[in-house]
């Protein structure tokens, strides 16, 4: 997948060489060229220098072909238009914005990006929401037959209910996260674009979860 990060800080660094590692195709953006340096000799991917929220530069960095766009800059206001940007001109689905003030992440949460907030929680929590099937679970049973998941919820869901989703098979959602609050749904909640399911899931059941989460069906 490609991945464009905005932000070269800390936190835009280390993410950024988390997914290069894996194998995903990376573009990182920051106003500072020195910033790159963070990055190391090793990285693969593509650096672009340029404000964030500049539409021209994003193009640069191929965000009309990313799968996800992480707004990690030190700014909160530059965090909430990269992400707004991201997704609205440009459709990206999986946008995740880093913002430090506690009462504006509630308020863009509504609007249905997800936000983080420290260096290591941070990089964890952005890799979370743009690899949902590929980091390590929430929690695990102490047999290791059963595991629970964190994933947005894709917005083809939008409108379906708990019970439809789970009726597929395979999962079960045990939470939700809408607008930076989480609750235990029923089986008439309506999945809404931009929440966050909690699944539990079996491990024999991972692979076709993955391919959902994924979108193969």
């Amino acid at each position: 997948m490609h991945v464009v990060i905005v932000g070269c800080g800390r936190v835009g660094s280390r993410l950024a060489l988390s997914l290069d590692r894996q194998g995903h195709s990376v573009a990182v953006v920051d106003r500072s060229e020195l910033a790159f340096g963070r990055l190391g000799s090793a990285f693969g991917g593509t650096t672009v220098q340029g404000v964030g929220f500049d539409r021209a530069v994003l193009e640069k960095a191929r965000v009309a072909d990313a799968d996800a766009v992480a707004a990690v800059t030190s700014g909160d206001n530059s965090n909430i238009v990269i992400a707004r940007v991201a997704r609205e001109a440009f459709g990206v689905e999986r946008v995740v914005a880093r913002i430090y003030d506690t009462e504006r992440a509630q308020i863009v949460e509504r609007m249905g990006i997800p936000t983080v907030a420290t260096v290591e929680w941070s990089t964890e929590r952005v890799l979370r929401r743009i690899l949902p099937t590929e980091e390590e679970p929430v929690w695990i049973d102490p047999s290791a037959t059963a595991r629970m998941i964190e994933s947005p919820a894709p917005a083809r869901w939008a409108g379906r209910s708990v019970e439809l989703f789970e009726e597929e098979g395979g999962a079960r959602v045990a939470a939700v996260m809408r607008a930076g609050t989480s609750m235990v749904p029923n089986a008439a909640t309506v999945i809404q674009d931009g929440d966050v399911l909690f699944l539990m899931v079996e491990d024999s059941a991972l692979e076709a979860v993955g391919a959902r989460l994924g979108g193969e069906n």
